[in-house]
């Protein structure tokens, strides 16, 4: 087990997103690799709900050739569970596997996107907007205009995090 595996399943038991978004942040780049790809392999609710119809759907049809009629029940109650998922916001199934602990597979996306952007995945990406015009702020301080000097500081986790939160909401 290597260090930076060990802190990622340190961080990974915190309750909630924010601490441990900021937990992995503090241990580095490595962490958050290595939670990226513990996500990559977590089953959603969602997930979790479609493979179960389909295995009652196969094994009911199974054990219907099998054995006897009376098993086309099973896939019959797989393709109402199938219809409930597919018409309503949430179904009976998903939220049975919530509660024994799977997530939603929106949690699950939120939490990649917020450690792909405090990798620093994103920074490549133009904007819509160029929120400044570097040749006018070198003029302008050419002319002895403000000069802003770069923060050194190295920004504050939880905020930071708190703001990626809000980003990836969105």
């Amino acid at each position: 087990m290597t260090f930076q595996g060990s802190a990622a399943r340190k961080c990974r038991d915190h309750d909630k997103l924010e601490q441990r978004l900021a937990c992995l942040a503090d241990a580095g780049l490595p962490a958050i690799a290595d939670r990226l790809d513990q996500l990559e392999r977590e089953w959603s609710s969602g997930r979790m709900t479609k493979a179960t119809v389909g295995v009652l759907i196969v094994v009911g049809l199974a054990l219907t050739a099998a054995l006897s009629p009376w098993w086309l029940i099973l896939p019959a109650i797989g393709g109402v569970f199938l219809l409930q998922y597919c018409f309503m916001r949430t179904s009976w199934l998903g939220a049975t596997f919530r509660e024994m602990g799977f997530r939603a597979g929106a949690d699950i996306d939120q939490e990649k996107f917020a450690l792909r952007t405090l990798r620093g995945d994103f920074r490549h990406l133009s904007t819509v907007l160029e929120t400044e015009n570097k040749e006018d702020i070198s003029r302008l301080e050419g002319e002895g205009g403000i000069v802003c000097e770069p923060e050194v500081a190295k920004p504050d986790t939880r905020t930071v995090v708190k703001e990626v939160l809000q980003a990836a909401k969105k």
